[in-house]
């Protein structure tokens, strides 16, 4: 746990006693804060009270003594509208933060110059942190890994020199850090996701540049650069006069790291060379992963990991659950759990790395549906279509692409399944990638995925990918 020493003595409101929410509550009040607690869930008040703090009804509080708000992410700060807590606080003249804002106080005050690694992105940020942080235990770092993945960043043991904190960060986490200064900051990509809780593609673009923007002076900002929203935030943090290196997997780059042939290159001065070669990496399969490799390969450089650790780290890198997760394989057909591929651009990822593809899709629509995944079309043999979105992505698919709705997972695995193995393609893949969030059928995509590799390794004959 990291005590948070910069509220010592003050009263400090705790509003959302999840998992990240109550362990704020614990290292504020090692550190010498007096807590008050609450959540509109009577359960997480109940556990929080069992856990010694003091609990109340926030709306019916006097807020004139308290020094903050810590809020949890999952509350709008400022889309569709701010939540009632917020509106307590600005109302109180006191500032709204987040976990990872403590985080960044207690560093500055204890090891300013300890590691500290931040990525955000619209795709790839869960196994961009975990390749980083494997990286860095390869390289023999003591290495702590949260945020937006896992463990809540102030469970994880405190900063200090040696130790290098690897931290996932949604745009709702950076939104309530507003002096995130990560030694190193990685944007991989932005396009257009939780316009919801931003209002504007423009301000959740603006949300994601604040993280690689509000690097330490001497730090690097790795910026994907193959989208136009990135590669403008790329050239104003370069403008500003901080270090920046642009990630490219579509397009050779004079001055930056970028991927040609699975091989990720350096070029600076006019000259290149070779930092690591990716090709027959599982876990890195597919344009997306050789972008999240590139950007995750530039932050070991920086932080100065040699080549040969960084080359023999990404071969043993084992990729991540529900992320281009190879479940099995029966005879020649593999199954792919991509569950993470909650909006249409995730999943174009994922139909990019195939070529003859029985495709499970759906759940609950996000904005757009499938449209833009029409030049993929051609790669899919069949469609099995679950979940509120199957009659949308039905007429989306139309003639272009043969499909059935099976609409719940069960029945897509075994037809997908039998479809597959009977289709006398050489390498046919049976691919969970939905383009839709779970909400509709599972509480997240973590159970969804979970219930695919289930169904898969109950199929007779279906063996461990090796």
């Amino acid at each position: 746990m990291i005590p948070v020493t910069s509220f010592a003595g003050k009263t400090v409101a705790v509003f959302g006693l999840g998992g990240s929410g109550l362990a704020s509550c614990h290292a504020l009040k090692a550190g010498g804060a007096e807590v008050i607690a609450g959540d509109d869930n009577a359960d997480n008040v109940v556990k929080a009270a069992q856990a010694g703090f003091i609990t109340a009804d926030l709306r019916t509080v006097s807020w004139a003594n308290f020094a903050a708000l810590i809020l949890t992410p999952g509350a709008p700060l400022t889309h569709p509208a701010p939540h009632w807590s917020v509106l307590a606080a600005r109302q109180a003249g006191i500032e709204v933060i987040g976990d990872i804002e403590l985080f960044c106080r207690e560093r500055r005050r204890h090891a300013p110059d300890a590691p500290f690694v931040a990525i955000t992105g619209t795709n790839g940020k869960s196994t961009t942190t975990a390749l980083i942080a494997h990286l860095m235990r390869v390289a023999g770092y003591d290495t702590q890994m949260g945020g937006n993945i896992g463990t809540a960043i102030l469970s994880l043991e405190p900063p200090r020199m040696g130790r290098v904190h690897v931290i996932e960060m949604s745009s709702y986490q950076i939104d309530l850090s507003p002096s995130l200064d990560p030694l190193v900051g990685i944007l991989l990509n932005i396009s257009e996701d939780h316009i919801d809780r931003h209002g504007t593609l423009e301000h959740y673009a603006a949300v994601k540049e604040r993280l690689v923007a509000g690097v330490q002076p001497r730090g690097t900002s790795v910026v994907g650069v193959d989208d136009g929203w990135s590669r403008n935030i790329a050239d104003r943090i370069e403008r500003s006069g901080k270090r920046v290196i642009r990630i490219s997997v579509k397009n050779p780059l004079a001055d930056g790291i970028y991927v040609e042939r699975e091989t990720i290159l350096r070029a600076a001065g006019g000259a290149r060379s070779e930092v690591a070669r990716i090709g027959g990496i599982g876990s890195l399969r597919g344009l997306h992963n050789a972008q999240n490799a590139a950007c995750a390969a530039a932050c070991a450089l920086a932080l100065g990991v040699d080549l040969d650790v960084l080359q023999s780290a990404l071969r043993s890198f084992p990729g991540l659950a529900h992320r281009m997760e190879q479940v099995g394989r029966r005879d020649n057909v593999l199954f792919v759990n991509d569950s993470k591929g909650t909006n249409s651009d995730a999943a174009a990822h994922a139909l990019s790395s195939f070529a003859d593809i029985f495709w499970i899709a759906g759940g609950k629509p996000k904005l757009g549906g499938i449209t833009g995944l029409a030049e993929y079309f051609p790669r899919i043999r069949k469609a099995y279509l679950i979940g509120e979105a199957a009659a949308e992505f039905a007429g989306t698919l139309g003639e272009q692409v043969p499909h059935e709705i099976s609409q719940t997972l069960d029945v897509a695995v075994a037809s997908a399944a039998h479809d597959a193995a009977a289709s006398g393609i050489a390498d046919p893949v049976v691919l969970l990638s939905p383009a839709c969030a779970s909400f509709d059928q599972y509480r997240n995509f973590e159970i969804r995925g979970a219930r695919f590799r289930e169904l898969v390794t109950a199929l007779p004959g279906v063996k461990p990918v090796v």
